[in-house]
């Protein structure tokens, strides 16, 4: 053991990989399902139609697209060395669709009657990135 290892420390944050053809796609107006499509482990693009969804009064709909893209953001936190628990910075941008799809899926479990998944949701959101949790709350 070396002699200044931090004991007490949790895990290091996860940085997931950026996406740099299907951020770009997104932010030139590509629409959201045709990104979700070319490039189904890219988060942010669920997470835009879970967004889109909601809005126009479609939570089971909603609920499906943040869960889809959820699981496709665990996926790729397992492989960036993440172990079930740990800071998941919203700093960094490659993060944030994941943790907008974790925000996404609470928000649409609450209005489809799922309250024990939308508190634990919200809890995750909260416990990987208080920032995020900030953020995301307006």
């Amino acid at each position: 053991m070396e002699l200044n290892e931090n004991l007490l420390a949790g895990p290091p944050p996860t940085l997931l990989p950026d996406h740099p053809e299907a951020r770009e796609m997104i932010e030139t107006g590509y629409k959201a399902a045709d990104v979700a499509a070319r490039f189904p482990a890219y988060s942010a693009a669920w997470a835009t139609l879970a967004d889109d969804y909601f809005a126009k009064g479609h939570a089971v709909t909603s609920y499906a697209f943040a869960r889809t893209g959820y699981h496709r953001g665990l996926d790729q936190l397992r492989r960036a060395g993440w172990k079930g628990h740990g800071p998941i910075p919203w700093e960094h941008e490659p993060n944030r669709g994941f943790l907008r799809c974790l925000n996404a899926l609470a928000r649409a479990a609450q209005a489809i009657g799922e309250k024990d998944e939308a508190e634990r949701c919200s809890q995750f959101l909260r416990d990987s990135s208080p920032a995020a949790a900030d953020a995301l709350a307006s």
